[in-house]
């Protein structure tokens, strides 16, 4: 008897039907056999072909994930004509979801793996923020979708995270008196850059806050109103020759804030959906 044929019929890319079929016959001690994957069907026409093949052969298994009902639909009349066993892995499942949620599927292949995509988007974002986050490494700049530049305890971190987790790779910079800003952010399109800046009311309140929590005297000159000033006069001078817009983050939240930067994304065509 010739060995086992297993064929995989799916209109995406098959993995969950190959899984499935190793996975039942690592039940078995069975060597001969093969698994036939076949991804991206959508014609009636090339899935008759792989139908013809597989009932030709002495000793096969259909295994299908389709979500196109009439496909499936189509493979269970030609399994029934020609004696073909053929195994639906998802309509039942599907039909099941439909009755108990009350709504109908949307029959769209390959849904989730775009799910997984924007998943692993998001990490890879995530872990960019992270690394170009405070500075840390200005060659990182020329692969960010946006590079924010402030002072100290302008939400440019927070922003960044919250930003990541919309898909969106973020860098920031922090602006000090005492350092020259790097070349690099010069060297890109300013419209990929957003300046941050607060009130020296509200710096003044979250610095001295920031000292209390690190067991610090307050008065210091980081929380002085004289130090703050001079700081946002040096940041606005760099921003103006950047020519980037600016946000005052003072008494908006993170995702107020947010949603500013993504509509300027937008406007300037770096990001066209979320």
């Amino acid at each position: 008897m010739e060995g086992l044929q297993m064929y995989i019929v799916s209109d995406s890319l098959g993995e969950t039907g190959a899984l499935v079929a190793r996975a039942a016959i690592s039940q078995f001690k069975a060597e001969n056999y093969e698994i036939k994957r076949y991804p991206y069907i959508h014609e009636k026409e090339r899935l008759k072909e792989i139908l013809d093949e597989a009932s030709s052969q002495e000793n096969s298994i259909l295994i299908y994930t389709l979500v196109d009902k009439e496909l499936a639909e189509y493979i269970k009349e030609y399994s029934m004509q020609t004696g073909l066993l053929a195994y639906d892995l998802i309509s039942p499942i599907i039909d099941a979801l439909s009755m108990k949620l009350n709504n109908e599927p949307s029959r769209e292949p390959g849904i989730i793996r775009r799910l997984d995509e924007a998943y692993f988007k998001r990490v890879a974002a995530i872990e960019f923020a992270v690394k170009y986050d405070d500075g840390k490494d200005p060659r990182g700049l020329a692969n960010a979708d946006l590079v924010l530049i402030g002072i100290s305890r302008t939400s440019k971190t927070p922003l960044s995270m919250y930003l990541a987790n919309k898909n969106i790779k973020v860098a920031n910079i922090p602006l000090v008196i005492e350092v020259e800003p790097p070349k690099e952010i010069y060297q890109i399109p300013a419209k990929k850059i957003i300046g941050l800046t607060n009130s020296p009311e509200k710096l003044n309140e979250i610095r001295e806050e920031r000292l209390k929590a690190l067991g610090l005297p307050s008065g210091s000159n980081y929380a002085s109103l004289e130090r703050i000033l001079q700081e946002l006069d040096y940041a606005e001078r760099i921003m103006k020759k950047i020519g980037c817009p600016v946000i005052n983050v003072a008494n908006k939240a993170i995702e107020e804030t947010a949603e500013i930067v993504l509509s300027l994304l937008k406007k300037n065509g770096i990001i066209f959906k979320q």
